[in-house]
């Protein structure tokens, strides 16, 4: 990640570029707070580290300076200095600073200290990103509302009776559960780039008008890519862009786009396959008027338990179908789905 180190004493200037340098990060130095402003109007960084005594502008200023611009992205900002009392701390804070070090500064704690940095930019990344990119799948499919809502909340609970039930390998934590409820909505962002007359057709589609449906999955992951090389350090798009792609393939090879089998699609992909099509059957479509009962389609899941789904998935929706009927009924299009 790229941060601005800004301190006008060279030697502590070295020490710190060096610090982070190691470390793996990409570092920009400026010896006064008015270079340091210099250098983020013309290229903005998220992370930046100031010693608070310098010449021109000081490191609170510098704070203050930085909040009152608009940068298009947030930038964090970490004071170093050897102010250490309480009454100093809230002043830096109420600066704008993020976080305060104290001089002189254990590599390690600096290091940690920018660790926390990160998480907080990922989160303000990611969310920021998937409400727009599922807002805009709204935008072209007025359907899409409450299913992305439906789909994230069946993503999480298949995650969730895996971690109590399933193999070791299908056992994820709570921090997977809550990255495939969040990125789960954008499996169909790729809808953005098909034309109305076969997104919206009223009726099934031709052979020649699916293979253009198909590629959706291709679409919405070469989005997903793309936004992944922007920001590389949002380790959500990873995930956003393996559901893009792969929600439509089937655990024995015959899915699109690429036929990948079994445990070759990811987990991620897997999970949202069973969960898309519960509730694509469960639901009213613009190429169908009547959703199929709970029974229904879950005797179809079974039936294509291996072929189409993973069997452990399959095993965990057996699991958790009463918070299927819950989610369904909470989250329900207005019409009564029998049981």
């Amino acid at each position: 990640m790229m941060i601005l180190a800004v301190d006008d004493d060279e030697v502590s200037l070295e020490i710190l570029r060096h610090c982070l340098a190691e470390a793996g990060h990409e570092v920009r130095t400026a010896s006064n707070g008015r270079q340091a402003m210099d250098i983020l109007r013309e290229n903005p960084c998220p992370i930046v580290i100031t010693d608070w005594e310098m010449p021109e502008i000081s490191g609170l200023e510098l704070c203050r300076a930085i909040r009152a611009e608009q940068f298009p992205r947030y930038v964090y900002t970490i004071v170093l200095t050897i102010h250490a009392r309480q009454e100093d701390r809230v002043a830096g804070l109420s600066a704008g600073a993020d976080d305060y070090i104290s001089k002189p500064f254990s590599p390690a704690e600096l290091l940690m200290r920018v660790k926390v940095a990160q998480r907080v930019l990922a989160l303000e990344t990611r969310d920021l990103t998937i409400f727009a990119l599922a807002k805009l799948a709204e935008s072209r499919d007025p359907e899409t509302g409450q299913h992305l809502e439906r789909v994230r909340n069946y993503c999480r609970m298949l995650v969730e009776c895996l971690g109590r039930d399933g193999p070791a390998e299908y056992r994820k934590g709570p921090s997977f559960a809550m990255m495939i409820y969040q990125t789960s909505p954008l499996h169909d962002i790729g809808k953005i780039g098909i034309p109305d007359t076969v997104l919206l057709k009223p009726a099934s589609l031709s052979d020649a008008e699916f293979e253009i449906m198909k590629n959706h999955t291709t679409i919405g992951a070469a989005a997903l890519s793309a936004a992944l090389e922007k920001f590389p350090e949002a380790g959500f798009l990873r995930m956003a862009k393996d559901i893009a792609l792969t929600h439509h393939e089937r655990f024995d090879g015959t899915g699109y786009p690429q036929g990948l089998v079994g445990h070759n699609i990811p987990l991620s992909g897997r999970i949202v396959a069973l969960a898309d099509a519960y509730d694509a059957m469960t639901s009213r479509r613009v190429y169908k008027k009547e959703a199929l009962g709970h029974e229904v389609a879950k005797g179809i899941i079974l039936e294509e338990s291996g072929s189409h789904f993973d069997p452990e998935i399959v095993a965990a929706f057996l699991n958790g179908e009463h918070n299927f009927l819950r989610i369904r009924e909470q989250l329900g299009d207005h019409v009564t789905v029998t049981v």
